[in-house]
């Protein structure tokens, strides 16, 4: 029988799990950040801007396709050996190459050795990031009540956009701070530095965490781990992987679009200072931190596939509205655009943690979040600032950009459409075969596999 938390036990392991997914997320957006800023005139400087930028980006694409390689196999021995083991070692992977980045020569120093180390290290963080996610969740969704895992889940999910609010903070206050010439030199560093400072906050969170009590339950009350949960998962749980990626990848494409090439379109390509790109982007993580939760709760009361509906309709919406703002070059419509933006956007991410975990068994629910959550990442957050970049060279104009991020959220729509309603079950009941629920607020039930 599963041991129950108690209160402090359950905070303390949401606590743990978003105070490590705050680092981790720090490490990989601030990538991201840089990306568009920095790196291609610190690593690519032969080049003409956007061609410059799209270099970048296919380095910081790099990392998400590892991404599937760290949740296979961080999933494979999560569930075999548990979460808590893997969530240390996710910590210091990241932490570890987000520093080292920050001591990387530039282009002029080494020559094509600088953006090859680059690669070499987005490679190695994009594998420790693939295997952060479920583990960070399914400890805080595993730790929760029954009534409150959207709740829990969310503000886990919360943490990475404070992650996205100190990252972006920190390169904004060097941009204002510094000259120009200073901030291309060494400024930017500072920010992947400082990450060894995080790593030391990360492990003090994680390191005396127990292991979550469902997974412990789940092996002693069953004939063990599944040797190859990954494709245990795929054998018998295929629809459930679909519906899961489904929903992950109009979430995905659309932050991308809107943060990543929404501050290479502000800067290379109207010409705005770094500063008003940098400031509507702080204002947008602000406003996705504090809401996050707010709509994860709110999923826990009229259930996941309501709540995510509305963020992916609105967004489909809000995508023509956005980038024709931004074109107005005023700072204080920018601010705004950024902010309705992260608030839609949030309806998908902030209940996206539970409602993904609870697609699956505790045995292979690592595995099987894991593979919703990177794989679709390779034809997400990857492609998507690229797409967009060789959109706008192509047609000089945002419309199409604002068609792809739609149709991408259209996806995610009728995934939560269609998907069956998993607020409020318990495990026993996301555990049974063929699933089983009590009351409301389903609306639609789905076999167990497809």
């Amino acid at each position: 029988m599963t041991a129950v938390p108690t209160g402090a036990e359950r905070r303390k392991a949401v606590f743990a799990s978003a105070i490590g997914t705050t680092v981790e997320w720090y490490d990989f957006l601030l990538y991201g950040t840089a990306a568009a800023l920095v790196f291609n005139k610190v690593f690519f400087p032969k080049a003409d801007p956007l061609t410059g930028t799209l270099l970048a980006f296919g380095t910081y694409a790099v990392g998400f396709l590892a991404r599937p390689l760290g949740g296979i196999v961080f999933g494979h021995f999560g569930d075999r050996i548990g979460r808590k083991l893997l969530l240390v070692l996710s910590l210091f992977i990241m932490g570890g190459t987000t520093f080292l980045i920050g001591l990387l020569p530039t282009f002029d120093q080494v020559g094509l050795w600088a953006p090859g180390m680059l690669i070499a290290l987005r490679l190695v963080q994009g594998f420790g990031l693939g295997g952060e996610w479920g583990g960070a969740m399914l400890m805080a969704v595993e730790y929760g009540e029954d009534k409150h895992r959207g709740l829990w889940g969310g503000l886990t999910q919360a943490g990475g956009s404070v992650g996205n609010f100190l990252a972006t903070g920190i390169l904004a206050v060097a941009a204002a701070t510094l000259s120009p010439h200073d901030f291309l030199a060494w400024g930017w560093r500072i920010p992947f530095l400082a990450s060894a400072v995080l790593i030391g906050i990360g492990w003090w969170a994680r390191a005396t965490l127990t292991e979550s009590p469902v997974f412990r339950s789940a092996l002693e009350t069953a004939e063990g781990a599944h040797a190859a949960p990954v494709i245990e998962t795929l054998r018998t749980r295929p629809w459930q992987v679909a519906i899961g990626g489904g929903l992950k990848v109009g979430e995905n494409v659309s932050y991308y679009l809107m943060t990543t090439f929404g501050i290479t379109y502000l800067t290379e390509i109207l010409g705005l200072p770094r500063s008003v790109a940098l400031g509507g982007m702080l204002a947008g993580a602000a406003v996705a931190f504090t809401t996050m939760p707010l709509w994860s709760a709110l999923s826990d009361r009229v259930g996941r596939r309501r709540v995510y509906a509305f963020g992916a309709g609105g967004l489909a919406i809000w995508a023509f509205a956005y980038y024709p703002i931004l074109a107005t070059r005023s700072p204080g419509l920018i601010v705004t655009a950024l902010m309705v933006a992260m608030l839609l956007h949030s309806a998908m991410n902030g209940p996206q943690g539970a409602f993904i975990a609870e697609l699956f068994p505790t045995r292979i629910r690592y595995s099987g979040a894991s593979l919703c959550y990177q794989v679709t990442t390779i034809v997400g957050g990857s492609w998507a600032p690229i797409i967009s970049v060789l959109l706008y060279r192509h047609f000089q104009s945002t419309v199409p950009i604002s068609i792809y991020l739609a149709a991408t959220c259209v996806i995610s729509l009728v995934c939560a459409l269609v998907a069956r309603e998993t607020a409020g079950l318990t495990f026993a009941e996301l555990d049974a075969d063929p699933p089983q629920r009590k009351g409301p607020p389903s609306r639609t039930a789905l076999p167990a596999s497809a």
